[in-house]
């Protein structure tokens, strides 16, 4: 019998005390992201029209192989920039009613879509919910946190995320805009059997990607033998999903990933393992079409200026973007190049 004045214990199995905490842990991160997204206020983007010229595509066909897909995670810390790259794509096309767009979210965080499709009620676009477990114990620790994220290895799964009868699309990074035609990169021509297409950079020194480790190991510093590899961002590409279902890409990607978890042969998140399996095999895209590195570089995100040439494409990939060093007033110059595609709602905006 229990007495007063005396404490009262309850058998506490550890793992059950540890579960308790992790549940309670994510739903006070969930909570906190909803009430933040709920806070914070995004103007309505005007509508954008399609020129004569457009083939007419029913609104509610995900699937025309007329349309331009366009395949972008969503996801709270990049929202505000995903919304700046959607505005740019619809503004710069000749064929906006004719983008279709896929999200790739985590099923915790499909309530995101309500807040685009409130500031794009026009949008044609859909949510395709990633299980992110499937990638969780394949992460291996990055350089910067925002790498190590699941939802930035949903690219690898592209092909099984999006439904079978897309069969083409344009992967974009959140952190972009556009300042050109969607159509025209879309339109790159991928060649005979090749997968995917990017802007190549083979003045990058495409060894620094991987560890000693791994160019002293034999077997696998042969892995570049007879290719003409060169570093490519994945940040913007055009795949050919077709392809890439039937020569299995994914399971080639993870296979990579599997030998990182039990020896480390790279340091930079979901990009080493598509050098891996595409360097030298890919189609070439202009220069134009990623301006990139514009948030400077992983460790602290300094300014930077564009590469010569035409641009076509801006992409602050890097550590520093440009919403958050807007908001802590200390931008650089290029992101007022950004500026006029946000859409947040300020105390001080005004409505023309």
């Amino acid at each position: 019998m229990f007495k007063p004045g005396r404490k009262l214990t309850l058998p506490s199995p550890p793992h059950l005390l540890l579960s308790l905490l992790l549940l309670l842990s994510i739903i006070i991160i969930n909570a906190t992201a909803t009430a933040t997204v709920n806070t914070k206020r995004f103007r309505e983007a005007p509508q954008f029209y399609n020129s004569p010229t457009c083939p007419s595509i029913s609104t509610k066909d995900m699937c025309s192989q007329q349309a331009v897909h366009v395949a972008m995670t969503l996801d709270f810390p990049y929202l505000r920039g995903t919304m700046a790259a959607i505005l740019s794509i619809l503004q710069h096309s000749s064929c906006p009613e004719n983008t279709r767009f896929h999200f790739i979210s985590s099923p915790s965080s499909t309530y995101l879509h309500e807040t685009i499709t409130s500031s794009f009620p026009y949008l044609r676009s859909q949510i395709h919910p990633f299980d992110t477990n499937s990638v969780s114990g394949l992460i291996s620790t990055s350089i910067r946190s925002a790498l190590d994220s699941p939802l930035n290895y949903a690219r690898n799964y592209l092909a099984n995320i999006l439904p079978p009868c897309v069969r083409k699309a344009v992967y974009l990074d959140s952190d972009l805009v556009l300042v050109d035609d969607i159509a025209m990169l879309a339109a790159t021509p991928l060649g005979t059997g090749t997968v995917l297409a990017a802007p190549e950079y083979c003045n990058a020194n495409i060894t620094a990607y991987f560890t000693p480790t791994f160019w002293a190991n034999p077997s696998l510093s042969l892995t570049f033998s007879g290719r003409n590899a060169c570093y490519f961002n994945t940040g913007v590409m055009i795949i050919d999903l077709e392809r890439w279902r039937e020569g299995d890409y994914t399971a080639k990607i993870v296979e990579w990933m599997e030998l990182q978890k039990r020896m480390r042969i790279y340091e930079l998140g979901s990009l080493p393992p598509f050098l891996l399996v595409f360097a030298g095999n890919i189609a070439a895209v202009d220069h134009k079409w990623n301006q990139h590195g514009l948030g400077g570089d992983n460790y602290r995100g300094l300014c930077r200026d564009l590469h010569p040439g035409p641009v076509s494409l801006l992409h602050w990939s890097g550590k520093g973007k440009p919403w958050v060093r807007l908001d802590e007033n200390r931008p650089c110059p290029l992101d007022a190049l950004w500026a006029p595609y946000d859409l947040l709602q300020t105390p001080f905006a005004i409505d023309f």
